[in-house]
């Protein structure tokens, strides 16, 4: 569609509510993380009977986490990009995107393959992703 002065203000109203929504859903995902720790750690010290919820949570964990960043990443631009000199929270926000990302896809992957290495990445997914989280609050 041509950009005209319209359109590009249905495009920030749209990347507005991409973004409060991405904001909404990262909070709700990192509270899941942290139930899905707490039942993943029972899990670990032998309490079989969680096996199903475990999997269960990971699945809704799964679809908050990727829906947050498609939210984010199908956003329409900014109006102007600024270039920030030095570090800023949204540089530390991007940088800590990779590697929760990365760390998530390595979760899944194995998830039924190597029980150590999903830990230690599902470990490092919430780390990062907690503190990409944190990194606007402070």
């Amino acid at each position: 569609a041509p950009l005209t002065m319209e359109q590009r203000q249905k495009e920030l109203k749209l990347r507005r509510t991409l973004l409060t929504t991405h904001q909404v859903l990262g909070y709700t995902t990192l509270a899941a993380m942290v139930a899905q720790g707490i039942i993943g750690g029972k899990l670990y010290n032998g309490d079989n009977s969680l096996y199903q919820l475990h999997k269960d949570m990971g699945t809704a964990v799964n679809i908050g986490y990727f829906t947050t960043a498609g939210l984010s990443l199908f956003a329409p631009p900014p109006l102007i990009n600024k270039q920030v000199k030095g570090f800023s929270s949204i540089k530390a926000h991007k940088t800590l995107a990779t590697v929760h990302f990365s760390a998530m896809l390595v979760t899944n992957i194995y998830k039924d393959k190597n029980r150590d290495i999903h830990k230690s990445a599902a470990y490092t997914a919430f780390g990062s992703y907690a503190m990409a989280v944190l990194v606007f609050k402070f």
